[in-house]
C-alpha cells in the first residue's frame, strides 16, 4: 500500500498528467481514424520522447498504447472497418448491431466492455505486484536469455500457418541488430566500411519504416476515401447499465486478456479467440454470433482492452516486450538509463505503481471523453486517407531526421517502408522483424554474460527457473510439430470468422 501511495505520488506532476491526458485522447482519436493505429502514431512520437523525462514520455505512450484500442472501436461498428487491427473482431458483431439501428447499443457496449478489460487487467497487476517483486530476483543472466528466448519462439509460432516467413523475419531482425560496432569488443561487424553504418540501425528508424511510412504508403497508393457514419444520439452511458448483465462474459474475456498478455508474443488476437469462443459456447443464443451478439462484441472488446496492462508484465519484471508496441517503449527505457528488470523492482517499485496508476487514470480519462464526445470523433472519420499519408510521410521523415540528422536515415528508413508495404500486400509478418531486433539484442548480451560460469551445456539449467524455461521451450515446440503433423493429416476447415495472426499487422 506505502509502494502504490509513492507511485501516486510520483504520478502527481503536471508535466505528467498533462502527458496522460495528450496521449489518452490522441490515442482515441488516433484509434478512430481508419488506417493510422498506435503503432504508426508511437512510431512517431518516439524521437519526441526521448527529450522528456522517463516518466513523462511513458505516460504519453501508454496513453495512446492504452487507449486506441477504445476509438477503434467506433469505426468497426459505425462502417465495418476497423480503426486498429485488434478492433476487427468487434465488426463481426458490432456493424450487424448498427445494421438493424442499434449502433448506439453498440458503441456504449464496445466502450464499457472496454473500460472492464482494462481496469481488471490494472488491478491483477497491483495485486500480482508482491509476487513479482519476489519472482523477478531470481531471474539472473541465464534465465532472462532462456526466457527471451521463449519470447521469440512464441512470436513465431503464434503465426500460424506463416512459422516459417515469421521465422525468417526474426532471424532478419537479430541480424539488424547485431550490425555496427561490437558492445564489447569494439570490432565492425557487417559494416562494409560504411561509417553511416558504424554506429549500428536505429531501432527506430526501423520502426518507422515499417509501421508508419509502409502505411503512409498504403495509403497514398490506395483509392482515396471518405466514409461518412451516421451520428449518434441519446447517452452512453447506458452501456455501463447493460455490461452488469453480461459481467461474466467480461470477466472471463478479460481474464484471458490477462493471461495471454502475460506471454511474450501471444496477445490480442489469440486472447480474443478464445474469450469470443467461451463467449459463444456458453451463451444461450450462440446463433446470433456474427449476426450481432451483444455478448460476441463485450467478448472482444474486454478482451483485446486487458492486453496493454498485463503485456506490461513481462516488459517491467523481465525487460522482455511481448510485442511491438512494448518494444517501443523499451528503448524509452533504455533511453533514460532506466533497465526494466529484476532491479527494477527491487530498486524502484514507487515508479512501477507510478505506471500502473497512469494505466488505471487513462482508462478514466478516455471512457469519460468517449462518453461526451463520440458524435465529435465521427467526424474524425471521415478524413481523407490520402490526406493522411501526406501527414504520416512528412511526421515520420521528421522524426526520423531529429534523431541523429542522418539523411543516411532517411534513405534507410524509406528502405523499409517499401518492405513493409510488400509485406503487407504479400500478408506477410512484421513484428517479428522489430522483435527480433529488441530480443537479439537481450540475447546476445544474457548470453554473453552468462557463458562466462558455463562450463557444460548442462550448467546452463542447472537452476530450477532456467529448468523450467528450457522445459517450456521444448514441450511448447514439440506440441506445435505435433499440432503440424495433425493438420497436416487431417486438414482443419476455415469458418468465415477464423482469426488469423497476421492481422495483426504482423
Amino acid at each position: 500500500m506505502e509502494t502504490l501511495l509513492s507511485g501516486l505520488q510520483l504520478l502527481m506532476n503536471w508535466q505528467i498528467l498533462i502527458a496522460l491526458l495528450v496521449g489518452s485522447v490522441g490515442g482515441v482519436i488516433i484509434g478512430a481514424i481508419p488506417g493510422v493505429g498506435a503503432a504508426v502514431a508511437i512510431a512517431i512520437l518516439l524521437p519526441a520522447t526521448y527529450a522528456m523525462p522517463p516518466l513523462v514520455g511513458l505516460t504519453m505512450l501508454l496513453g495512446i498504447y492504452g487507449s486506441s484500442m477504445y476509438g477503434g472501436a467506433l469505426p468497426a461498428v459505425l462502417i465495418n472497418t476497423p480503426g486498429t487491427a485488434v478492433n476487427a473482431l468487434t465488426t463481426y458483431d458490432g456493424y450487424p448491431m448498427t445494421q438493424r439501428g442499434e449502433a448506439k447499443r453498440a458503441v456504449a457496449l464496445a466502450y464499457s466492455a472496454s473500460f472492464f478489460g482494462g481496469v481488471f487487467a490494472i488491478v491483477c497487476l497491483i495485486l500480482l505486484s508482491p509476487a513479482l517483486a519476489w519472482i523477478a530476483p531470481q531471474f539472473g543472466s541465464r534465465e532472462i536469455f532462456l526466457a527471451t528466448l521463449l519470447g521469440i519462439v512464441l512470436v513465431v509460432l503464434a503465426h500460424r500457418g506463416q512459422v516459417f516467413a515469421a521465422g525468417m523475419f526474426a532471424a532478419f531482425g537479430i541480424f539488424l541488430n547485431t550490425v555496427g560496432l561490437d558492445a564489447i569488443k569494439y570490432t565492425h561487424r557487417f559494416t562494409f566500411n560504411l561509417t553511416s553504418l558504424s554506429s549500428g540501425i536505429d531501432l527506430i528508424v526501423v520502426v518507422l519504416g515499417l509501421f508508419a511510412l509502409s502505411q503512409a504508403f498504403f495509403l497514398l497508393v490506395a483509392d482515396d476515401e471518405t466514409p461518412h457514419p451516421q451520428p449518434l444520439h441519446g447517452s452512453m452511458f447506458s452501456g455501463l447499465k447493460e455490461l452488469w448483465l453480461y459481467r461474466r462474459v467480461a470477466t472471463v474475456s478479460s481474464s484471458f486478456g490477462v493471461m495471454m498478455g502475460m506471454i511474450p508474443g501471444v496477445g490480442e488476437f489469440t486472447a480474443q479467440f478464445l474469450s469470443y469462443t467461451y463467449a459463444q459456447k456458453t451463451s444461450k443464443t450462440p446463433e446470433l454470433f456474427g449476426k450481432g451478439s451483444p455478448e460476441g462484441l463485450i467478448a472482444s472488446e474486454a478482451a483485446n482492452n486487458a492486453v496493454p496492462a498485463a503485456a506490461m508484465i513481462p516488459l517491467l519484471a523481465l525487460g522482455i516486450p511481448g510485442e511491438a508496441l512494448t518494444a517501443m517503449m523499451l528503448t524509452v527505457f533504455y533511453v533514460h538509463n532506466v533497465i526494466p528488470g529484476p532491479q527494477l523492482f527491487q530498486n524502484d517499485m514507487p515508479f512501477v505503481m507510478a505506471l500502473y496508476s497512469a494505466l488505471l487514470l487513462l482508462n478514466l480519462i478516455v471512457v469519460v471523453f468517449l462518453m461526451f464526445s463520440t458524435n465529435w470523433l465521427t467526424k474524425i472519420i471521415q478524413l481523407p486517407t490520402r490526406f493522411l499519408g501526406i501527414v504520416i510521410v512528412t511526421l515520420s521523415f521528421v522524426g526520423v531526421y531529429s534523431l541523429r540528422n542522418s539523411v543516411f536515415d532517411c534513405i534507410l528508413a524509406s528502405l523499409f517502408g517499401v518492405l513493409g508495404l510488400t509485406l503487407k500486400r504479400l500478408n506477410l509478418p512484421i513484428v517479428p522483424i522489430v522483435l527480433g531486433m529488441v530480443l537479439g539484442g537481450i540475447m546476445e548480451t544474457k548470453l554473453r554474460s552468462a557463458m562466462a560460469r558455463v562450463k557444460t551445456p548442462l550448467d546452463f539449467i542447472d537452476r530450477p527457473i532456467a529448468a523450467i524455461l528450457f522445459g517450456i521451450i521444448v514441450l511448447v515446440i514439440v506440441l506445435h510439430i505435433r499440432s503440424m503433423i495433425r493438420d497436416h493429416r487431417n486438414p482443419p476447415a476455415e469458418t468465415d470468422h477464423d482469426i488469423h495472426p497476421t492481422q495483426q499487422g504482423g
